[in-house]
């Protein structure tokens, strides 16, 4: 029986997710390198009720988080909360797999299309998903087929939307000329890397996306993996992300000693400062200065316990504070703002 919905939209901002009328909370939840991996069971739950209560819609995942666990324990969190399911928004994202060796379990193939979200909404326990993005492009696919495999999915009612996940421009734009000249169903959304120390891709070389066809953006990593908290300014804290994922991120955590990695620690703490003029902290003036981006649909957030949700929501409050002086005061410090192309 489903719960009665505590739903409070009015203390989020909603976004339309690209060209669609999907509405998405500015800020959502993801499950990369959290749950199923360092993170089972009740915490999952705890961390999307808080989320939830928060007025966060959209909750995003993928296959090949924790090799599958990741859709496995959200699904069941979703399944134990019981929320009326026209009011949240699912995402999950195909190409990886689950590290299976056989080849069709991988790719963009319309086999791996269709049956690798199949698999996906058994773990999930859900009968469909409202986005399914490709996780990554699939040189070995060719795009006509790519773009019917989730055209397909879609008309299975697996899904109601697609995306790209860290595809170049060029490919973006194939895919919806591809869509109109076969009357197929297009691309809505990407979900690139932003942060303000992350900033080319998503700024310059999407910008003719945004204006030609309205796509819409679910970004990731919007805090650098947390460089952009603080956390790193004294080393690497015990349970952190880098602490807790060393392999993934070996090539970041031997930069943190490089006069790269000494420069950006002292722009965050410079940061700090103007959060803390702004009454909030510099992982909440992070979060902030990516929605403040018109371009940005959702800013999906990661989190092992409830508290950081709801200290990472009060980021709403310092957006409104983001005016023309405060983001020239935060350009100066980053000094990094992409060259518009020719």
């Amino acid at each position: 029986m489903a719960v009665e919905s505590k739903f409070e939209p009015h203390d989020m901002e909603f976004r339309r997710l690209g060209p669609s009328g999907l509405k998405v909370s500015v800020l959502s939840l993801g499950g990369w390198l959290t749950y199923g991996g360092t993170q089972k069971g009740s915490i999952v739950k705890e961390c999307m009720q808080a989320a939830w209560d928060n007025g966060i819609n959209f909750f995003d995942t993928a296959e090949v988080y924790s090799k599958g666990q990741c859709e496995i324990e959200m699904g069941q969190a979703l399944k134990e909360l019981a929320w009326p399911r026209d009011e949240f928004v699912l995402s999950t994202k195909v190409f990886f797999g689950t590290g299976r060796k056989e080849p069709n379990t991988k790719g963009l193939s319309k086999k791996h299309i269709v049956e690798g979200l199949k698999s996906s909404l058994a773990r999930l326990q859900a009968p469909y998903v409202d986005i399914v993005f490709a996780h990554r492009y699939d040189p070995d696919t060719p795009m006509k087929e790519i773009v019917e495999g989730f055209t397909q999915a879609i008309q299975m009612n697996l899904a109601y939307y697609w995306g790209t996940s860290e595809w170049s421009a060029q490919q973006i734009q194939e895919a919806n000329e591809i869509a109109e000249k076969y009357n197929l169903i297009a691309p809505i959304a990407e979900q690139p890397q932003y942060n303000a120390f992350h900033r080319e891709r998503f700024e310059n070389e999407y910008a003719p996306l945004y204006q030609k066809f309205q796509y819409g953006t679910t970004i990731w990593s919007p805090l650098a993996s947390g460089l952009l908290t603080g956390k790193y300014e004294n080393g690497i804290p015990e349970g952190s992300r880098f602490a807790t994922n060393k392999g993934f991120f070996e090539d970041s955590i031997k930069k943190l000693d490089s006069d790269e990695g000494r420069a950006k620690i002292e722009m965050v703490k410079r940061l700090g400062k103007v959060a803390e003029k702004l009454g909030g902290n510099v992982t909440q003036l992070a979060l902030a200065w990516c929605a403040k981006n018109k371009n940005v649909s959702t800013v999906i957030l990661g989190a092992t316990k409830p508290q950081q949700v709801h200290d990472n929501c009060k980021a709403l409050q310092l957006l409104p504070k983001l005016t023309p002086e405060v983001m020239e005061e935060i350009e100066s410090i980053l000094q990094n703002k992409p060259k518009a192309s020719l």
